[in-house]
């Protein structure tokens, strides 16, 4: 479905549901694409200079940048829009935090890719809650997803389910994610995916974010790693999805605050 259709969120909510995953295209435009794409090679070199690139690969990891909005603040905006937004209050609340923001630069490779964990299917948010929705992953392609070029495998309808599907099941019925760049792919944290192989002779980039009830801890701490001066300069919405409003208490001072300056906001979920 488009952004532009009438009903698209009332439509990628009966998919995501059924199947546990929808493809809305046309969400981010050739511009935001432009500086994206841009912008996530000089993160991907200020990583590799800050962690070095021993540990980076000790991680078991495969074109991972995490933390990329404090190397460059303009990724924050896209926890602005509003179809991402509209997303997140239908299914985990109004209330709900960004668990992660990850970008994926997936290398091309000749070779069937080393079975790490992207590459293995998996559940990004592996409890199942009797049908209760915890967790939901909004991933944007950057560039378009294809089967030569790593596209995301999904296992249509296996979301809340516990056990790993077996081979002879992914063999039968999984099926690659295929879409245009700029389009953003939005699937139950519980269903079983992982990374295809990138045999286009590109690399293949697409941003991840992951949002929880507000309950939940996130991956990463955001507002210790951002700072209060960063995180105050964003719309309100973008702080409380970054954690400010749910920030846990480290002395009787900050506890006994009157309501305008606690760290934990009423109404939080």
């Amino acid at each position: 479905m488009t952004k532009a259709a009438a009903d698209w969120l009332e439509t990628a909510l009966g998919e995501l549901k059924r199947q546990g995953y929808a493809v809305v295209r046309g969400v981010i435009d050739e511009g935001m694409l432009a500086w994206i794409r841009d912008a996530m090679y000089r993160v991907q070199r200020d990583i590799v200079r800050e962690v070095g690139q021993d540990r980076l690969d000790r991680a078991g990891e495969l074109g991972v940048l995490r933390l990329m909005c404090r190397f460059d603040e303009r990724f924050l905006a896209l926890l602005e829009l509003p179809q991402l937004l509209a997303v997140v209050d239908a299914t985990v609340s109004p209330t709900a935090i960004l668990h992660l923001q990850n970008g994926f630069i997936l290398p091309p490779s000749a070779e069937e890719p080393r079975r790490i964990f992207q590459t293995s299917y998996h559940q990004d948010f592996p409890r199942v809650l009797n049908g209760y929705v915890a967790s939901i992953n909004t991933l944007f392609a950057i560039d378009a997803f294809s089967v030569s070029n790593g596209a995301t495998w999904v296992v249509p309808g296996t979301h809340h389910r516990a056990d790993r599907p077996s081979e002879e099941e992914v063999a039968a019925n999984a099926i690659p994610v295929e879409c245009d760049g700029g389009s953003m792919i939005v699937f139950d944290s519980t269903l079983w995916h992982a990374a295809g192989a990138n045999t286009s002779g590109r690399d293949r980039l697409a941003i991840n974010h992951q949002f929880t009830r507000s309950f939940i801890k996130q991956q990463m701490d955001y507002v210790r790693a951002l700072g209060a001066d960063l995180i105050q300069r964003q719309p309100p919405r973008t702080q409380q999805l970054l954690g400010w409003y749910t920030r846990v208490v480290t002395s009787l001072d900050e506890y006994y605050q009157p309501e305008e300056t606690r760290l934990y906001r009423r109404g939080q979920g």
